[in-house]
C-alpha cells in the first residue's frame, strides 16, 4: 500500500465543494479542511506508485477549484492503531 498525504490550495470560496468533488475519488481516502498556508489535506492510499500519478496530478489537480497542490509519500506507518493490530496477533482473550 502506497500512502501519499496532498496538500491542497483551492480558490477560497470554492473548498467545500472541492473537498467533496476530492473525497469521491477512487483512491482519496480522507479529506480534511485544515488551518494554515494550504486549505485541504486529502490521504490518497494506493496500491502501486503509478497509481499515485493517476490520483494526483491525473484527477485530484484537475478538479475546478484546485489551485496548487505538494505531495508527500510515506515510506513508513507509524500509528497506535497499526501498532495495536501488530501486538495483538495471534492472541486471544482468555477468561
Amino acid at each position: 500500500m502506497v500512502t501519499a498525504i496532498v496538500h491542497i490550495k483551492a480558490e477560497v470560496d470554492r473548498i467545500p465543494e472541492v473537498a467533496q468533488t476530492i473525497a469521491e475519488i477512487d483512491g482519496v481516502s480522507e479529506v480534511y479542511s485544515i488551518t494554515g498556508e494550504w486549505d485541504l489535506l486529502a490521504m490518497v492510499r494506493v496500491a502501486r506508485y503509478e497509481e499515485v500519478a493517476e490520483v494526483i496530478p491525473g484527477r485530484v489537480n484537475k478538479v475546478d477549484g484546485v489551485e496548487h497542490t505538494e505531495t508527500h509519500i510515506a515510506f513508513r506507518t507509524y500509528s497506535k492503531h497499526d501498532l495495536d493490530a501488530a501486538f495483538s496477533i495471534g492472541f486471544a482473550e482468555t477468561d
